[in-house]
Formats: C-alpha cells, sequence, structure tokens
C-alpha cells in the first residue's frame, strides 16, 4: 500500500531527472559531443574486440564431453631445442584406455588430405577426409542428420560425410548406401552410411567426411612405438585428475617402449579440446588446427579496449569536475529548497547513464557499419545481430548503465557535496581544489595514448623485420605446387617441359615447402669414433634444389645428378654440423666431408649449406638435413617463373599441368603467400594494435581539447588584458600550453620504461628479433608533445579575445 502511494511520486521524480539531464547535454553542445564521442569509439572498439574475442573462445564449446587431445614434447640427441607435437603413436589410444581407468574412450585422427572421389561420371577433390576409429561419433558432438550414431563407422570401407559434401554428388537424393570410390593410386570403394551436418566454423577439426579407421588400418600398426603421425583425444571422466594422470605417463612409456632408452625421449601431456586452438600456439605439427591463434594476442585485444574506453570515462570525470563552477549554483538552489544529497547523486549519475546509453547506440552503428572491414581484418566471421541475440542486447545495456555509473560516480559525489551557503556567496573555486585528480588522470590517459605508439611502432617493425630478413634463401617468384596423388609421378616430364620455356628459370621439388612444420627422422653418423643415432628435420629434394633457392654452401658440393647417386649423398646445414663435431672439437667442418651418414651403410656427407631459416623466424634454426631420394615422392613442386610476365608464366605451368594430370586439381600457392600466411596472426596484431592506439590518441585529443576549451575560457579575462598589453597568439598558445605540456612530459616519463619491459617481454618469444632503439620512444614523445600542443594552440588560434 505504502509502495502504490509512492510509485507516482518516484516516477515524476525520475522522469524529472531524465528531462534535467537531457536539457544540460543540449545546452552544454561541446562538452556532451566530446563525452558522447569519446565514449562512442572507445565502445565501438570494446564491442569489436569482444566479437572477436567471444567468437575464439567459442572453439570447439559444442562438444559436451570432458575431452583432451593428448601431445608430445620430443627431445633427441641432435636437436637444438625440445619440440612440443600435436602428434602421438597409433598404439597410445587403447593402451591408455587399458592401463588407466581414468580414460573412459579414446579416438584417433589420422588426415588423408585431400583426397579425389568419384560416383558415376561426378568426380570431386575433397579438401580433407579424416580417418578416424569408430567412437569418433560418440566422443565428439558433431551433428549426424542420418544414420546410426553408433554404428556408421564401425565397418570397414564405410564413410560418413557432410551435407555439403552430400549435396556434391547426390544434389537433394538420399546418399545413404551409394558408393563413393577414390580414384588415382588409391581406389578404395566407400559406402555411405551416415550424413553430418556441415562442421561449424569454430570447430578445430574440419572435414569433409570421415573414413572408418577399419578401412586402412594394419595389425603392425599396433606394434609402432616410435612412428608419431596422428592425432589422438581422449576422453575422461567427469572427476578425473589430470595433472596426477600426467605423472603417471612416465612409466607407461617406459612399460610399453621397453627396447632401450628411447622412452626418454618423449614426454606425453593432455591438453583440454577448448584450449587446443588457442592455447596450442607453442605446439608444432599441429596443421589440422584450423585458424589457430595464440590466445595471448586476445588478452592483449581485451586489455587495450579496456585502456581505451579508461581513457574516454577520464574524460567524463575530467570535463565534469571541471565544470564544476557552472553548476555550483544549480546544486545550491536545489539544496536551498529541499533536495537532499542522495536525490542530487542519483541525478547526476543518471546524466553519466543517459550519456552511456546514447553513446552506446552510436557504437552499435559504428559496429554495424564497419563489421565487414572488420571481418575482413580478422577473417572470420562475426556476427553483430543486437535484435536477434538478447544476450548481446542485454550486455550492452548492462554495460552502459554499469559504465555510466562508475564514470559518473566521482563528479556525482563532487558535485553534491558543494554547500548552499557557499555557493550562493560565490565562494566555489570551480574545482581547482580538485585539480590534482584532474593532472593524475589527463598524465594517466596520455601514458595510455604513449604506451600504445611505442608498442606499436615496436610490433610493425617486428613485423617488416620479419618479412624483410635475409633467411638465407631466395623466395622471389616461386611458385609452389602439390604434387601427390598421381602428380608426383608426372614430375620428371612436367620439369622437362617447363624448362623448354623461357617464363621458367627453374624447377625443382621436395618433401614439403619451407617454411613449413618439416618432418625428423633418426639418422646415424659415424666418424672417426664409435656410431652415432640423432635425429634431425629432413628434407627430401630433388638435385636442383639448392640451385633454385640459391642456398649457399659453406664446404662441399651440391648433389650429382647420376641416378647412381640418388640416396647415397647428403648435405647437411651449419647447425647439423656443429652438433656433428661436438665429439672432436678439434676438427673443422670439412672433416664431415664423405664420412658416413644416413639411413643406411651406404650414405655419407658431400656438402654442408649455409644455415638458412626454413622455419618462421619464431624459431631457431633447427639441424637438418637434405637428400635425395627420388623413390620416396615429392610433395610440393617449386617453379621460379619470370616476374615481369607472371600472367603468362601461370597460364602456361597450367597448360603443362593440364595436359600431364588431366582431371587433377592445379592447386598453386606463392612462397611469398605461403610465408605471409606464417605471419598472418603477427600482422593481424600490429594492424589491430596500431587502430586502437590511434583510437586512443584521439579520445585522448578530445578530452584535452575540452579541457583547453573550458580554461581558456575561464581565463577570458586575464588574457583579453595580456592581449592589450601587447601579448602575442604564440605567447599566449604558450601560456596556455604550459601546463598541460608538464603533463604529457611526466607522462612520457611513465609510459617509456613501462613500455620497454613489456615490449622486451614479448619480444622473447622471437628467436631473431629487433633490438629497441632509443628513437623509438623520442618520436614517441615528440608526437604525444605536438598532439597536445595542437589541442591546446588550436583554443587560442580560434578564440576571438576581448581587447576592451
Amino acid at each position: 500500500m505504502k509502495f502504490g502511494a509512492h510509485a507516482p511520486k518516484a516516477i515524476t521524480m525520475f522522469r524529472n531527472y531524465f528531462k534535467t539531464a537531457w536539457r544540460f547535454l543540449l545546452k552544454n553542445k561541446s562538452y556532451s559531443a566530446i563525452n558522447i564521442t569519446g565514449l562512442a569509439i572507445s565502445m565501438a572498439a570494446c564491442i569489436a574486440i569482444l566479437l572477436f574475442v567471444s567468437y575464439e573462445k567459442s572453439f570447439d564449446g559444442f562438444h559436451s564431453k570432458n575431452i583432451y587431445r593428448l601431445n608430445e614434447v620430443q627431445q633427441f640427441e641432435g636437436m637444438v631445442a625440445s619440440q612440443k607435437v600435436s602428434l602421438s603413436m597409433f598404439p597410445m589410444g587403447p593402451t591408455l584406455q587399458e592401463e588407466f581407468p581414468e580414460i573412459k574412450n579414446f579416438t584417433r585422427v589420422i588426415s588423408n588430405g585431400q583426397t579425389p572421389l568419384n560416383y558415376g561420371d561426378k568426380r570431386f577433390f575433397l579438401d580433407q577426409l579424416f580417418l578416424v576409429d569408430s567412437t569418433f561419433l560418440n566422443i565428439f558432438d558433431f551433428v549426424l542428420l542420418k544414420g546410426d550414431r553408433g554404428a556408421v563407422l564401425a565397418k570397414p570401407n564405410s564413410i560418413v560425410v557432410t551435407q555439403e559434401t552430400a549435396e556434391k554428388f547426390f544434389g537433394q537424393a538420399d546418399p545413404i548406401g551409394k558408393t563413393l570410390q577414390a580414384f588415382g593410386n588409391d581406389t578404395t570403394s566407400m559406402v555411405i552410411t551416415g550424413v553430418l551436418a556441415d562442421v561449424p566454423a569454430n570447430s578445430h577439426l574440419q572435414f569433409d567426411g570421415l573414413i572408418s579407421m577399419r578401412t586402412h588400418a594394419r595389425a603392425d600398426w599396433m606394434d609402432n612405438w616410435g612412428g608419431n603421425w596422428l592425432r589422438t583425444y581422449l576422453e575422461l571422466g567427469p572427476e578425473a585428475n589430470v595433472a596426477a594422470l600426467e605423472r603417471k605417463f612416465p612409466a607407461y612409456l617406459k612399460k610399453y617402449m621397453s627396447e632401450g632408452d628411447n622412452w626418454k625421449n618423449y614426454q606425453l601431456f593432455l591438453l583440454p579440446l577448448q584450449d587446443v586452438h588457442d592455447k596450442a600456439s607453442d605446439i608444432g605439427l599441429d596443421e589440422l588446427n584450423y585458424r589457430k591463434f595464440d590466445g595471448t594476442y586476445t588478452r592483449v585485444f581485451s586489455i587495450i579496449a579496456l585502456i581505451v574506453l579508461l581513457i574516454a570515462c577520464i574524460n567524463f570525470v575530467n570535463l565534469s569536475t571541471a565544470r564544476s563552477a557552472e553548476r555550483a549554483m544549480e546544486v545550491g538552489v536545489r539544496k536551498s529548497i529541499g533536495a537532499s544529497y542522495g536525490q542530487l547523486s542519483l541525478q547526476f549519475i543518471g546524466e553519466s547513464v543517459l550519456l552511456c546509453f546514447i553513446a552506446v547506440l552510436i557504437a552499435a552503428v559504428l559496429v554495424w557499419l564497419f563489421l565487414p572491414a572488420i571481418n575482413q581484418l580478422s577473417e572470420r566471421e562475426l556476427h553483430f545481430s543486437v535484435f536477434k541475440d538478447w544476450k548481446l542486447a542485454l550486455s550492452l545495456v548492462l554495460g552502459a548503465t554499469l559504465l555510466g555509473v562508475l564514470s559518473g560516480f566521482y563528479p556525482a559525489i563532487y558535485l553534491s557535496s558543494f554547500q548552499p551557503i557557499q555557493v550562493l556567496k560565490d565562494n566555489i573555486q570551480g574545482g581547482k581544489g580538485k585539480g590534482w585528480l584532474r593532472n593524475v588522470l589527463v598524465v594517466s590517459q596520455f601514458a595510455c595514448a604513449i604506451f600504445l605508439i611505442i608498442s606499436t611502432v615496436l610490433t610493425l617493425k617486428q613485423l617488416m623485420y620479419m618479412k624483410n630478413q635475409a633467411t638465407g634463401f631466395d623466395r622471389e617468384q616461386v611458385v609452389n605446387i602439390s604434387i601427390r596423388q598421381r602428380a608426383g609421378e608426372k614430375y620428371e616430364v612436367m620439369k622437362k617441359e617447363l624448362l623448354n620455356n623461357a617464363l621458367v628459370s627453374g624447377v625443382t621439388a621436395s618433401q614439403d615447402e619451407l617454411g613449413s612444420h618439416l618432418d625428423q627422422s633418426g639418422i646415424e653418423f659415424r666418424g672417426d669414433g664409435p656410431r652415432r643415432e640423432l635425429t634431425s628435420t629432413r628434407l627430401i629434394v630433388d638435385p636442383d634444389y639448392l640451385s633454385l633457392y640459391k642456398i649457399e654452401l659453406a664446404m662441399g658440393k651440391n648433389f650429382s645428378p647420376e641416378k647412381s647417386a640418388t640416396g647415397k649423398e647428403y648435405i647437411i646445414n651449419e647447425a647439423l654440423a656443429k652438433e656433428l663435431l661436438k665429439e672432436t672439437p678439434d676438427k673443422d667442418q670439412s672433416y664431415l666431408l664423405g664420412k658416413h651418414f644416413g639411413f643406411d651403410s651406404v650414405g655419407y656427407i658431400v656438402g654442408i649449406a649455409k644455415d638458412f631459416n626454413f622455419n618462421s623466424l619464431h624459431h631457431k634454426i633447427e639441424t637438418m638435413f637434405m637428400f635425395n631420394m627420388t623413390d620416396w615422392g615429392f610433395g610440393t613442386m617449386s617453379v621460379k617463373i619470370n616476374g615481369t610476365k607472371t600472367k603468362e608464366s601461370l597460364a602456361f605451368i597450367r597448360s603443362v599441368w593440364e595436359k600431364n594430370c588431366p582431371g587433377l586439381p592445379f592447386d598453386y600457392e606463392f612462397l611469398d603467400d605461403h610465408f605471409e600466411e606464417i605471419y598472418r596472426a603477427d600482422a593481424q596484431v600490429s594492424t589491430i594494435v596500431g587502430i586502437l592506439a590511434v583510437l586512443a590518441i584521439i579520445i585522448s585529443c578530445l578530452g584535452l581539447f575540452g579541457l583547453a576549451s573550458f580554461t581558456t575560457a575561464q581565463r577570458t579575462k586575464e588574457i583579453g588584458i595580456r592581449k592589450v598589453l601587447g601579448a602575442t597568439t604564440s605567447g599566449i598558445t604558450a601560456l596556455l600550453a604550459k601546463d598541460f605540456l608538464r603533463l604529457v612530459i611526466v607522462a612520457i616519463l611513465i609510459a617509456s620504461p613501462l613500455a620497454y619491459y613489456l615490449m622486451q617481454q614479448w619480444l622473447s618469444s622471437f628467436a631473431y628479433r629487433i633490438n629497441i632503439q632509443w628513437w623509438v620512444f623520442a618520436v614517441a614523445a615528440v608526437a604525444a608533445i605536438v598532439i597536445a600542443f595542437l589541442a591546446v594552440g588550436s583554443q587560442s588560434v580560434r578564440r576571438h579575445w576581448p581587447i576592451q
């Protein structure tokens, strides 16, 4: 009953607060515009970053079970450092389940890569097929549209296809029971037993179909301890202690890899499924991890976005307290007629909340307008649907309310504290007593902006360093073409035809392309002492490989073109030479030439290549060896073309391909583009940090401009007198800018050492990195001072000072 009596009064009171707040914002257009613009820009940045982070965190979140991926840490003699890999051994899945009751189930995934399939006269190349155990769909929650989840992969020669794949072959007809046949080297026939919904874009596993493991698995694979070429996923019980389970793995390895001490070269660890996408940046041989991204960067983006938002809130607090004298009379009058401290505080907080709601509406429009550009930059499919996603809409409402309360809390408390008697006696000093707080806040926001300027410059420098750093080989105008499947058999024929045209200056082939994580192999070396067994990165090449890529030899000779030398000659890099000479430090590299090396007793070292970066500059140069073993097959053909006639060169290569490999897809990639992809995440980071830095500077300038505008208005009479006495515009500008420039200099002194320390930490993740130079800090400092001077100086130039 009491509530009913007071409800109309409360509604009237809040309506009055809203009207008062709205009138104040309209009356003070400059103040409102600065605050709304700053908040809208910062909110838009935060919303965009929130969409990106939310998308990244959603990866594999649709699976309900307690799933972990099994990974290895490999450390063999001859390796520069231990290496984490996403691979595991074929027998591990079933034996782990037998050994440990915490493991409820397992499934293994073997990539079949791009696979040609046909049905009748329809032939398609599917980008990715997986060989999986029958338990795959019992562990993962991919949506099965047709078929029995527990039986579709139980029998050999069974295949489950995605809806997109089914429609390629059969349109709208029912595909169940139809037979697809592989062609090329493999002519396996497979019966379609199920249809899956298309794999979500936020799944780290992306595939067009699943083939029953029993289709190709052999019994001897269960004894293949030491062969790492597949992925193993484990389903753990809900109460499983992962750390305790991992502590049992060394004993498990010793039990099953009992021959010698080979088990000591491996460590096993588990990675939660939800962490595979964004917490596996240090794990190699992880090519099945779709759009893998370093989760550290998403945290960096979030922190910087919050810094930008904080700068906008600082503007609001600064401008609100600076204008306290203008609102003092309003507070005094309201208090004299009975307004309470709480009512005034509520009114001022209400103004702040209203301002934030206007800003969040503008921010939503900005995000909607720029979403296509954001998607292009992030290479993601982000969606912003406020009207369809109630959670997003509620988050924006709550966020705007919370931000309004937090940013308006101090100004509300400060303004509401004025005493009516002092106000009416004109005894308020315009907030000068709180000048120290405004100074602290100005220093804080400019320190943030300067920090972001320094970080952006250093990030861009590191990226340019990686792109332009001499890698030890020539990658200009090199086209890489996949020659797996039947195309490899036609390599020698295509090479001869390609070299007969002036558009092509060189052709070679290799097991894989540079910039990829290359395979490692165990090999043996025998100098003057006992035989050594060690592991090193390997690359199968043809004799012209070093010539095409202009890889320099430190000593020795290149591969012999004679077929009699195939499989016998090895060229090692300087890192491996250094490793081989550890036991004979008195010998130089020439000692290694002619020494036994390789997989069997007939191999020997013919040359030592200068070290080159066959991986990205995130990694140190590993030990590696190259050898010519044509019978083992090549995976990539490299063609060096005429750079002035790129279009004609590609057309010619395509014609040679289609003549020799009819029906096979012509998949090519420039090696430069491949390395661009390697550094894609780094490029995205530098661009996003740069954009946020620019926004931080703009918002800081808005705040400084507002404060300068208010300060100059307060000092109109004083400066008018100075003008009468002969003061110049430049002198007045210097007078106005002096106090602000002091604050900017303090901000520089705070931001510079912090930026130096944090950027040193970030750069330490690169094996090859830039040195942090003093001029970067000088540029940031000068930029901040100039920006501050222009923001303040513009007021003295544009304002018409009174001279009477």
